[in-house]
């Protein structure tokens, strides 16, 4: 089954070998996220090495993706977890202060102290304990237990509605882009963003390091949510990370929030994943709850670019079902259509105009297939971003990494293929690809869509051909 929505799964403990990631591939996954709060170096390297192996195997263009642990605020190692009743009074400290009560703790963030204040809701473990801050000191702060649970070692701590002053990056975050750069990866992903510069701080970075992944600006706060259009119009890519942007938010605004999103990136030609607990019953069970089964095709029928798997293939007990289930979803709600977000694309150049000029084309003819000429790529995002109901868009590129660049946009097969000094001629070999590779059946419309013509004329054109 061919699924235009695609699929990005996390690689751990349960997904590390050959095997297991050659049957995510050919189950349907398009991204390996390597998840940098959890990953060493040397395994990261390994990891990224067998996804290149098994993609050249198979003979397509799969990308990798390095998520950045980004400023988290987590709190210290504990001999042995807390057992918290409601009314407990818990405390957290600097690193290096002396405990006042017996069950105390330390934070990662110095600055904790300075940001919040009496009154202030403090989230850990992404919404497993809730407590109130009451008083506030120069290097703790003390809180009482609302909810009874369990809390262990470096929990994460989230403080919804809270300004916190932390670095876009930390010196940790650094260390990983730069093995993100050496290793090729295809994207990178900043944690806990919040304004559009610390997405120009990380692409500066990145770059300063000579690397050319493309950048996943993370939503998981309110203040990202204020300034989501000028995040927008620095990232390449945008991720509705559900978990702690779950925490920061009540339950009940948040698929507002995913809808409203969605719907923004469409209008600004931004691509967009949907994440986070997604067939989290699937860590342990075979199939997924109703609810899940819900959840996703929800995610797919909003027209998201991916949709991506954290603990359900990373330390799940049935990664390839996981990636099963979520094809046969997404396959079927975009069989009876979607929510039509494609339409609100706001067209602000000639560019612009011309692909929906071609997937109006496309769309209007029994069986046509879109084909994309592009050096760089946007033409191909941008045809995609019209959402045209045409069964796949073949992006033909000279370039493997910007066929693995490709991955995250909905509908897109990457080619990677040489262009010809005529287009006509490097048609005629992309079609002749298509027919005996792809099965393009002869006499199928193909609507080709160009911004390249020759090596000395250059303009966007739209060319109609039958294979």
């Amino acid at each position: 089954m061919f699924s235009k929505t695609k699929l990005i799964c996390t690689l751990g403990p349960a997904t590390e070998s050959e095997e297991i990631i050659g049957k995510l591939i050919d189950a349907g996954t398009s991204v390996f996220r390597l998840n940098m709060s959890h990953a060493k170096h040397a395994w990261a390297r390994q990891a990224v090495k067998i996804v290149r192996r098994e993609a050249v195997r198979r003979n397509v263009h799969i990308g990798v993706l390095f998520d950045l642990t980004g400023p988290s605020i987590r709190t210290g190692d504990l001999p042995e977890p807390f057992i918290l009743a409601e009314g407990d009074i818990v405390e957290f400290r600097k690193v290096g202060a002396a405990p006042a009560v017996k069950l105390s703790t330390t934070v990662n963030y110095d600055g904790l102290m300075a940001d919040v204040a009496v009154g202030n809701t403090l989230v850990v473990d992404n919404g497993a304990l809730l407590m109130h801050i009451e008083e506030v000191g120069e290097d703790r702060i003390a809180c009482s237990v609302k909810t009874p649970g369990t809390m262990g070692s470096r929990r994460h701590i989230n403080l919804p509605g809270v300004r916190l002053n932390l670095p876009a990056m930390t010196e940790k975050d650094h260390l990983d882009l730069a093995l993100a750069v050496e290793c090729e990866a295809d994207f990178i992903a900043g944690s806990f963003v919040r304004d559009a510069a610390h997405v120009r701080e990380l692409r500066s970075a990145m770059k300063a390091l000579e690397g050319d992944a493309q950048i996943i600006a993370k939503i998981e706060d309110q203040e990202a949510i204020r300034n989501i259009d000028a995040i927008l119009a620095e990232t390449d890519v945008v991720m509705i990370a559900r978990g702690d942007l779950g925490t920061e938010v009540q339950f009940e605004e948040l698929p507002i929030l995913q809808r409203r999103i969605v719907k923004r990136c469409h209008e600004l030609g931004t691509r967009v994943i949907v994440a986070t607990q997604l067939l989290e019953s699937m860590i342990t069970n075979p199939t997924p709850t109703r609810a899940e089964v819900t959840d996703v095709m929800n995610a797919a029928y909003e027209e998201a670019d991916a949709l991506m798997l954290s603990g359900e293939t990373s330390v799940g007990r049935y990664p390839e079902r996981c990636v099963d289930a979520l094809v046969r979803i997404a396959t079927r709600i975009e069989r009876s259509g979607g929510l039509g977000y494609g339409q609100l694309v706001i067209l602000r150049d000639e560019r612009h105009k011309t692909a929906r000029a071609a997937v109006m084309l496309a769309d209007s003819l029994p069986g046509a297939r879109l084909v994309v000429i592009t050096r760089h790529g946007l033409l191909a995002n941008q045809i995609a971003m019209f959402r045209p109901r045409t069964n796949e868009i073949f992006a033909i590129a000279t370039k493997a990494s910007l066929c693995r660049k490709l991955a995250l946009t909905r509908g897109v097969t990457a080619i990677k293929h040489a262009f010809s000094p005529n287009i006509e001629d490097t048609i005629r070999c992309v079609i002749a690809v298509l027919r005996s590779d792809y099965g393009v059946q002869p006499g199928t419309p193909i609507v080709v869509l160009a911004d390249i013509i020759s090596d000395h004329f250059a303009a966007n054109s739209i060319l109609l051909h039958h294979a």
